[in-house]
């Protein structure tokens, strides 16, 4: 999805992050990575620290996990921790500081049920390691070199999507 997609610059402007889980089902949101059982997986708007994602609930009118019946919160919460094993697998393979995984299903921002699974690496400066990414200032998280879409890295994050994207389809297959 980077410089080298084949999808026009002038397409990707138009405002997908106002209607995520929509723009999913629509086939515009050019973060989806794969369609599972209780959602959609998309590559994370800011890539400050490789390999996050976000699993979209694609259940209407969800706001909160209490929100599903017991079955699809079962299967919502089997396909966050499945993304976690995708992205587990590839980021600790790519970066030998790979530390671990952190899952968190918050609802503060956008109010539709979702799940981030943030990548944490032992070059994170000391003082933001032990907490969540949210103590990272905005400014720095989306700053234009951390965008998936048009930094200078966007070939080079598109190689890590698109691994993340083959494992998660790999460990589908196996269930």
């Amino acid at each position: 999805m980077g410089r080298h997609s084949s999808t026009p610059a002038d397409e990707l402007s138009v405002d997908w992050r106002s209607d995520r889980v929509g723009s999913a089902r629509r086939g515009e949101n050019p973060m989806v990575m794969a369609k599972v059982p209780s959602g959609y997986v998309v590559f994370g708007d800011t890539q400050q620290l490789p390999g996050y994602c976000v699993l979209l609930s694609d259940v209407d009118d969800t706001d909160h996990l209490t929100d599903l019946t017991g079955a699809q919160r079962t299967q919502f919460l089997e396909d966050m921790a499945l993304l976690g094993d995708a992205v587990f697998a590839v980021c600790g393979g790519r970066d030998p500081a790979f530390r671990r995984l952190n899952y968190e299903i918050l609802g503060n921002s956008l109010h539709h049920l979702h799940a981030h699974v943030h990548a944490r690496y032992a070059w994170e400066p000391a003082e933001f390691r032990k907490g969540p990414v949210w103590r990272y200032a905005y400014e720095d998280r989306f700053a234009e070199q951390h965008d998936p879409l048009s930094s200078p890295e966007a070939e080079e994050l598109d190689e890590l999507r698109t691994a993340i994207t083959a494992e998660l389809h790999r460990l589908l297959k196996q269930r």
